[in-house]
């Protein structure tokens, strides 16, 4: 059996050629993604391993002292910690770190990298062995920087040129008096590093005097270890925590490893659809091989051949088919892999040097993938073959399905659809988090159920393109007739593309509809032309509210500013904003009452109104920061969005119970409303900031669309694999469809029917599937794209479903093109078929 296992592999080459291929794509994307992630997850520990070279053990501020200071009064380190670290026995040297946002300008004023990887440091001394320079010397004063050679390549800067450059405050235009290399993640990640001198870095931080870290270098010969237990003896307890070098390295690498492993899942989920929809192809494959040899498989159980022995001749089949596929996967899955780390660079992501690694775990996954994947799909038609009755095999070709086995598979398959859909019609009315496992679970049941179904769905769906087809006369008659001769195998070709489509359709949807709802809600919560705002989200300097007060054309602005607060016992952050001019800045929905903020007179957000048993009228106290106790009362409630929520008070009330007030953002109004000259004015009326950002609801709502986007972009790409593996599978079986009715093909060449009616004739039978996959995929995409909308509404009021009838009608186009492209090659084969010789083919 083994030997008639690797005689019909070898018969069968060609035939099997999709299969190998289909697999092979799913093995590559599964080792693809293995070997990107592990070589980008090592190169990262790496680097971060390297940067605390020059660490052996950290002193930092004990974080329990700080979580009993006043807020914003965290403990910082002193310079007598700083000698007695160096002092300690073991210690060859210490460095007091400094760190703190810090936002540099390109040659044309933008902001370099990410605001929240743009961070500024000291430089120790006249040579810091942190950091290496290039070239320069280093920093002396305020007038003087050294940046990173990576933003110095971005931007094109060189020793001796000037920056615009601003630390939470006014701009700096400081002369680059040298340039380093770093291993600091954020750097690699796109970010940039800029630093001072010590004194300069304190100041500029607002740490005069003191250090946010003390790096302490070991003595030859002194373990970390050792070096932390001196430390730990000299240093007072309740203030600092000292950690060694070692333990940063290994805390670096776990969160760096985290991190990767949710990039890895999302990969290899994708990876999992791609081969998911690969089994139909396998399964399909199989069935029509099998069904090719019924008569010799049932000889072989004449001359004593047990059913067992059948199926695993098959299974030995897909053994081999596996085996090759997944190798072949492996190899072009280490080019994916080297292909996405070269990749990276295009989307401003800069990666640390590394090999490319690849794992033994890597190899076993792809090759225990590969053959698992295909033995699955091929056991169940090599079980159904070995169980045809020997005497009913020789009689017929094409084993039919029983009345019996049809209608349980149409009951099963009614019976997970009714439960897939009411999984998710129940999801849809809990809350946003608790409804998505019932939903995912709800999917799953309905795609599965529907792919049961998909051959009774044929037949009426076909049907209804009878009208279309006739227009091409006998090859559209035929070519409907060859789609719903066999419906099980119309039905596995088809769902491979349904699966892809149901899954592109469903993240259009969402898309469309969040997008629209952001843009709404922007529109409708916000008035104001302008919200100010720091790059990295840190709060703005008070200044600038004043500022853009006293610029031409500005007629209205208010604060956003953050304020603790305990209510009943509860911390509750209070939001001071300009109560005379909050109603021409801010239009939220009210619900009860009036918008209105003034003296005692608040206005709150209808989900913390309802969680304190609150309603427009109702009285309370508030204690402030300072420990002073106020009567307030709720003017009215309002519909909270990610703009605006909370409880909103005048900042007159809020100002004199602030030791250190600050503002998160500015909104502004302005006399001519938003264009380009007046965001230009008020962007020079703050210096033209690299730090600050100044926004109309247009850019604040493509911010946030902006990550759904890039997701649908990347959900694009990588379901594009699953589409390539349906075009494979519908290539595979119009040519084994093709190769089993070439003597029906000889007969109609005989009749009459030319060569080009041959070729039309399989192209339409392409297309019908292709189209049949494509509804079939877009209907369901459709419905979970709702259902997953009405999820997304119980935490976006503005919610509401947008269906993209371009984008549909676009998808439809592509379900027809690869209908199209993939009978390119059958087609061919099926017209230059001799038909003397094809007749007498058995």
């Amino acid at each position: 059996m083994f030997r008639t296992a690797l005689r019909n592999v070898l018969a069968h080459k060609a035939r099997l050629l999709m299969t190998v291929l289909a697999v092979m794509l799913g093995v590559a994307f599964v080792s693809g993604t293995l070997v990107f992630t592990n070589t980008i997850s090592d190169a990262f520990q790496k680097s971060s391993a390297k940067g605390f070279d020059q660490v052996d053990v950290a002193v930092t501020a004990d974080s329990r002292a700080a979580e009993g200071d006043q807020v914003g009064k965290a403990h910082d380190l002193t310079r007598a910690e700083l000698d007695k670290s160096e002092r300690v026995p073991g210690a060859a040297s210490a460095i007091g770190v400094v760190q703190g946002f810090t936002a540099i300008a390109d040659k044309d004023g933008k902001l370099i990298g990410d605001g929240f990887q743009s961070q500024g440091g000291n430089y120790w001394g006249t040579k810091d062995p942190r950091y290496p320079l290039v070239s320069g010397h280093a920093p002396k004063g305020r007038g003087e920087i050294l940046i990173d050679s990576e933003t110095a390549e971005r931007a094109g800067y060189e020793v001796g040129d000037t920056v615009r450059m601003s630390v939470d405050g006014p701009v700096l235009t400081p002369r680059i008096t040298g340039i380093f290399t770093t291993d600091d993640g954020n750097v690699a990640a796109g970010g940039s590093l800029t630093l001072f001198d010590t004194a300069t870095a304190q100041k500029l931080f607002g740490k005069a005097g003191t250090y946010d870290q003390i790096d302490v270098k070991a003595k030859a010969g002194v373990t970390q270890a050792a070096l932390k237990a001196e430390l730990d003896k000299a240093l007072p307890g309740d203030r600092v925590e000292t950690t060694t070098g070692k333990q940063l390295a290994d805390d670096q690498a776990r969160m760096i490893s985290e991190s990767m492993s949710g990039m890895q899942t999302a990969l290899l989920v994708f990876a999992g659809i791609a081969l998911f929809v690969g089994t139909f192809i396998i399964a399909n494959t199989f069935t029509m091989l099998v069904a090719q040899r019924t008569k010799e498989l049932a000889l072989m159980r004449a001359v004593g051949a047990s059913r067992r022995q059948v199926t695993r001749s098959v299974l030995i089949e897909a053994f081999v088919v596996g085996a090759v596929a997944a190798v072949a996967g492996l190899v072009a899955g280490i080019g994916i892999g080297a292909g996405l780390r070269s990749l990276m660079g295009t989307f401003d992501a800069t990666v640390p040097d590394g090999p490319l690694i690849i794992k033994p775990a890597t190899i076993l996954t792809a090759l225990a993938v590969g053959i698992l994947v295909t033995m699955l799909a091929a056991w169940l038609p090599g079980r159904r073959a070995a169980k045809i009755p020997p005497v009913a095999a020789m009689n017929s070709v094409h084993a039919k399905a029983t009345t019996k086995s049809l209608v349980l598979r149409n009951t099963l398959g009614a019976l997970f659809s009714a439960a897939g859909v009411a999984v998710v019609l129940v999801a849809t009315t809990m809350d946003g988090s608790d409804g998505q496992m019932p939903m995912g679970l709800g999917a799953v049941l309905l795609i599965i159920g529907v792919f049961i179904l998909t051959p009774l769905l044929s037949r009426p769906l076909i049907a209804a393109a009878a009208p279309v087809l006739r227009a091409f006369g006998v090859s559209g008659k035929l070519a409907r007739q060859n789609s719903v001769r066999n419906p099980r195998r119309t039905a596995a070709t088809a769902s491979a593309l349904m699966i892809g489509l149901t899954l592109i359709t469903g993240m259009t949807v969402m898309a469309g509809s969040l997008q629209q709802a952001i843009e709404k809600m922007a529109s409708s919560s916000i008035k104001a032309d302008y919200v100010v705002s720091m790059a990295n989200g840190n709060p703005l300097s008070p200044d600038v509210e004043k500022k853009l007060a006293r610029t031409d054309g500005v007629t209205a602005t208010s604060p956003m500013r953050n304020a603790v607060s305990r209510i009943d016992g509860r911390t509750e952050y209070l939001t001071g904003v300009n109560g005379a001019a909050i109603g021409e800045l801010a239009g939220p929905k009210v619900d009860a009452g009036s918008f209105k903020v003034g003296g005692t007179q608040v206005v709150v957000d209808s989900e913390t109104a309802k969680s304190y048993g609150w309603k427009a009228g109702s009285a309370f106290t508030v204690s402030y920061e300072d420990g002073k106790k106020q009567q307030l009362t709720v003017a009215g409630t309002y519909e909270s969005n990610d703009f605006l929520r909370g409880i909103l008070l005048d900042q007159a009330t809020l100002a004199p119970h602030e030791s250190d007030p600050y503002n998160m953002k500015v909104m502004v109004k302005t006399a001519g409303g938003t264009s380009g000259a007046t965001q230009d004015k008020l962007e020079k009326a703050l210096g033209t900031n690299p730090a600050i950002k100044v926004q109309d609801k247009k850019d604040i709502s493509n911010e946030i669309a902006q990550m759904f986007t890039l997701m649908l972009n990347m959900v694009y790409g990588l379901l594009a694999m699953a589409v390539i593996v349906a075009v494979l599978g519908v290539v595979n079986t119009l040519a084994m469809s093709v190769f089993e009715r070439s003597q029906e093909i000889g007969m109609l060449r005989a009749i009459g029917l030319d060569r080009k009616g041959i070729k039309r004739m399989v192209r339409l039978e392409s297309l019908v599937i292709s189209l049949f996959g494509a509804v079939l995929g877009i209907g369901l995409g459709v419905f979970f794209g709702w259902a997953a909308g009405e999820l997304l509404a119980t935490r976006l009021a503005t919610y509401e479903l947008v269906l993209p009838w371009a984008r549909m009608g676009v998808f439809l186009l592509l379900a027809a093109t690869v209908g199209v492209l993939a009978a390119l090659w059958p087609a061919r084969r099926a017209a230059r078929l001799n038909m003397l010789e094809a007749i007498k083919a058995e």
